[in-house]
């Protein structure tokens, strides 16, 4: 099975700096039909105007990836980490026991970001924070993984879930296909183009939920930068 949930019917929160699209409840918006996917908790799409941002404020027991999608991050926790993680690139940080941390769009454009929170495999655990550029040429036609609970995944950021964050580009035409394991949970959003998942259409910014137990082929309709993230 796979659900549609087009950009247009997610949850909007715009507060003048942020302009926030939320595919599962967050905040003030709650539908009792999307708290989750499997593990994933939370899949914000959000624009941060120029100059403004996420003042510090506190997170734990939950696993906290951000993928950029244009302009950058800068980010400063209490742990002493501080960072800008631009477009293309993803940032990580493991909650753990709790940190504080801050997240500002220091640019003179609007940054606009994927928040992805994905429930840790266990409570606890000191806080850590990482960054890295997936140069998006290394994505072309394939699937690379970002970020990743699983031993052997060289090269991905590491997170404390039994989860990867996939991330392909696509050109129009091409396609790929993905397997999701019985039991599990994926879940799927076009950054930009637009794409079909088996014989669904989704276009940039739609998310599509999908079950265990199968493996989807996804297409290019134009050419696309797909996120996936596969989770228990």
């Amino acid at each position: 099975m796979i659900e549609k949930r087009s950009f247009e019917s997610l949850g909007h929160a715009d507060h003048g700096w942020l302009n926030a699209r939320h595919h599962f409840s967050f905040a003030n918006y709650y539908d009792p039909a999307r708290m989750g996917w499997g593990a994933i908790r939370v899949w914000n799409d959000d624009e941060i105007a120029a100059n403004s941002g996420f003042p510090p404020h506190p997170h734990a027991d939950m696993e906290i990836i951000t993928y950029v999608r244009e302009g950058a991050i800068t980010h400063q926790d209490s742990m002493g980490n501080k960072g800008r993680t631009q477009a293309g690139d993803v940032q990580v940080m493991s909650a753990g026991t709790g940190v504080r941390h801050s997240e500002y769009n220091l640019e003179p454009e609007t940054t606009r970001i994927f928040q992805i929170w994905i429930e840790p495999k266990r409570r606890g655990g000191a806080p850590s924070w990482g960054a890295k550029p997936f140069p998006k040429g290394d994505r072309s036609g394939r699937f690379v993984t970002l970020a990743s609970g699983f031993e052997g995944d060289e090269g991905a950021l590491p997170i404390r879930a039994d989860a990867r964050v996939l991330g392909a580009t696509l050109k129009a035409g091409e396609s790929l296909t993905h397997s999701v394991g019985e039991g599990r949970h994926a879940y799927l959003v076009p950054a930009t183009g637009k794409i079909t998942v088996d014989d669904a259409e989704f276009k940039a910014r739609d998310g599509a939920a999908i079950a265990g137990g199968r493996t989807v082929t996804i297409t290019a309709v134009e050419d696309s930068e797909i996120v996936l993230v596969d989770a228990e």
